[in-house]
C-alpha cells in the first residue's frame, strides 16, 4: 500500500525544507507563483495532489509540505479498505500529542505556522510573482490566516477550518490564531487590502456558521465567506459534506462546489499574478 501512495507522487518532486530547527519533507510541482497546500487529515490524499495540480494547471507553482500522515495514500475506505483507513490513523496518532499543533487550545497559534511562513518567503524568492498564495483544509485551515501575518503571504484561503473543534459556544466563535496574530491580519485587511476567502458547507457540523460569523465581526468586508449547501456536496463521498475542494468536490461546471474551486484560482490570479 505504501508503493501505491508513492506511486501518487511520482509528478512530484521531492524536496526538504529546514526551519526553526525542525525539516519536513515538500512536494513541488509547476512554474510560476508559489502556492502553499496544506492537507487535510488524514494527509496528503489522491485527491488533494488532484487539488494540486488544478493549481498548477492554472499556471502557479504548488508547494505541498507533508504536514502528517503518509503521502499520496489513499485513507477513502470505498477503495483501499480497512487496513487503507488503519494505517490513515496511525499515521495522524501523533498530532494529538505533537507541541507544533495546538489541538485543544483556544485563542493559539500552532508552532508549525512559524515554519509554514519561512516556507513561504522561501519558496516567493524562488518563485517570483506578487506573493505567495496559502490553502488550508480542515485541520489546517486555520494555519493559512496564521500565515498572513508575514507581508509575502497575500491569498489565504480557509476550506473548512476546523479547530478549535465546536465544543463549546466559545469554541465555535473562534478559529486556531492568537489574539496577537489575528491583529496583525486585521491590519493588514485594513490598510492593504488583504482579502481571506473561507469556504464551508453549511450542514458542517465541524465548521459551525458561528466561526464564520466570529471572521466576519473581525475582519469585516476582507472576509469573503463561501457557504454552499450540504446537498451540493459529491454524494459519493464516505462522509457527510466537509471537504469542499477535495473529497466533496463536483467537478462540472454549474456545480457550487466546481464554483468555489474557481473562486480560489480567481483569487490566486488577481493578487499574485503581476498585472499584464
Amino acid at each position: 500500500m505504501r508503493a501505491e501512495a508513492a506511486a501518487n507522487l511520482t509528478d512530484f518532486a521531492k524536496e526538504s525544507f529546514t526551519a526553526d530547527g525542525a525539516t519536513r519533507d515538500v512536494y513541488r510541482k509547476g512554474e510560476g507563483p508559489a502556492v502553499i497546500v496544506m492537507a487535510e487529515i488524514p494527509g496528503i490524499t489522491p485527491k488533494v495532489l488532484e487539488f494540486a495540480r488544478k493549481v498548477v494547471a492554472a499556471g502557479f507553482t504548488a508547494v505541498v509540505p507533508q504536514l502528517f500522515g503518509i503521502p499520496g495514500l489513499d485513507a477513502n475506505p470505498k477503495n483501499t479498505g480497512l487496513k487503507g483507513a488503519a494505517m490513515a490513523g496511525a499515521s495522524i496518532a501523533p498530532l494529538c500529542v505533537s507541541k507544533e499543533f495546538t489541538i485543544l487550545a483556544v485563542g493559539k497559534s500552532s508552532p508549525v505556522v512559524s515554519w509554514l511562513r519561512a516556507l513561504a518567503r522561501h519558496e516567493h524568492e524562488r518563485c517570483g510573482g506578487k506573493g505567495v498564495g496559502a490553502v488550508g483544509m480542515c485541520f489546517t485551515g486555520g494555519f493559512a490566516l496564521g500565515m498572513a501575518v508575514d507581508d509575502v503571504l497575500l491569498a489565504p484561503v480557509l476550506s473548512q477550518p476546523s479547530m478549535p473543534l465546536g465544543i463549546t459556544p466559545g469554541r465555535r466563535r473562534n478559529i486556531d490564531i492568537s489574539p496577537e496574530d489575528l491583529e496583525t491580519v486585521k491590519v493588514r485587511c485594513a490598510k492593504q487590502g488583504l482579502k481571506v476567502l473561507g469556504l464551508r458547507f453549511t450542514t458542517d457540523k465541524l465548521v459551525p456558521g458561528e466561526r464564520f460569523d466570529f471572521l466576519r465581526e473581525q475582519l469585516g468586508d476582507a472576509f469573503i465567506a463561501v457557504e454552499i449547501d450540504g446537498a451540493d456536496a459529491n454524494p459519493d463521498a464516505p462522509t457527510p459534506p466537509h471537504s469542499v475542494l477535495t473529497e466533496h468536490l463536483i467537478d462540472e461546471p454549474g456545480q457550487p462546489t466546481r464554483q468555489a474551486l474557481d473562486d480560489v484560482i480567481q483569487l490566486f490570479r488577481d493578487t499574485l499574478l503581476p498585472a499584464s
